[in-house]
């Protein structure tokens, strides 16, 4: 009898010592970085290709807000801008015309030069053609200035409109509901055809092929961590085995707090830890609330 107490007890003891060394340094649960993308316009949802548990792909075009009024104000817009643009005065034939009339007074200077070294013209009819041909440069001058400064006006008060068309092109982009990441649609918020507003969640999604084990360590284990080591994660098995994947510790809170309430016990509870991320690549096990643990050393 006194042997087999003996027994039983080595038997418990090294029981108790396997257990207390296998135990995992950290517990926590698995998350994923959500994303909520909401409407950036108001409208009804003519188009909307969300289904939760489908992958989407980055900057893939998912949706659409009723836009029909922009477009009409676009166009109203562009037949706005092309009205002012028309006042513009052409000025090549305008500045033409005092073109040819210098160039037939040059010739004209041109004759009485001539015409004065043979002694058939006077100097003053010299100097009236020199007069004529520089009134005829000042016009020319003056009237260039008139029309370059008209058109200047007439663009400048084309470009507010200008800037009133981007913004409406801005609006009808945000019109268009683009996905943001490759990732899986967690939860969809509204349906094809509804009135939204600008702001109201469409759609929430998560890169789901990166993981996020959150845990907390305690003070004592705190020299032990640091960001960019590799650690052991571990999930349950049906079977009551483990399942490890490599992870790596990405984050690791600066500040102390009390140990989460989802730690029943009173001493644990009142216990100061910090929390970190290990990173993790889903290899298509892990869930979002997943529980997990952490090995420090491999």
């Amino acid at each position: 009898m006194k042997t087999t107490l003996t027994v039983i007890s080595l038997i418990v003891l090294f029981t108790a010592c396997r257990s207390k060394d296998d135990a995992a340094d950290a517990y926590g649960n698995f998350e994923s970085t959500e994303i909520i993308v909401s409407a950036e316009a108001s409208g009804r949802l003519l188009s909307f290709d969300v289904e939760e548990g489908a992958v989407l792909q980055a900057n893939a075009l998912v949706g659409g807000i009723d836009s029909i009024q922009l477009n009409l104000k676009k166009a109203q817009l562009g037949a706005n801008i092309k009205a002012v643009l028309s006042k513009r005065p052409e000025i090549a034939p305008q500045l033409e015309v005092i073109r040819q009339q210098i160039a037939t007074q040059q010739r004209e200077k041109q004759r009485i030069q001539n015409l004065l070294k043979a002694n058939a013209a006077t100097p003053k009819q010299l100097d009236d053609i020199n007069a004529a041909i520089a009134l005829l440069e000042k016009q020319y001058a003056s009237t260039s200035s008139s029309l370059n400064t008209q058109i200047s006006g007439l663009n400048s008060e084309s470009q507010p409109l200008e800037l009133q068309v981007e913004q409406v092109k801005e609006q009808l982009a945000q019109s268009r509901v683009i996905n943001p990441i490759q990732g899986t649609v967690l939860t969809k918020y509204v349906e094809k055809g509804e009135v939204v507003t600008f702001g109201k969640p469409l759609y929430k999604i998560a890169d789901l092929n990166t993981m996020y084990l959150r845990a907390y360590i305690s003070g004592d284990q705190l020299g032990l961590v640091k960001t960019g080591q590799q650690v052991t994660v571990q999930t349950d098995l049906p079977n009551g085995e483990m399942k490890s994947l490599p992870g790596t510790v990405s984050w690791i809170s600066g500040d102390a707090e009390f140990t989460p309430k989802t730690i029943q016990t009173r001493e644990e509870r009142v216990q100061l830890v910090y929390a970190l991320k290990v990173r993790v690549q889903n290899d298509g096990s892990l869930k979002i609330g997943m529980p997990g643990e952490i090995r420090l050393s491999k």
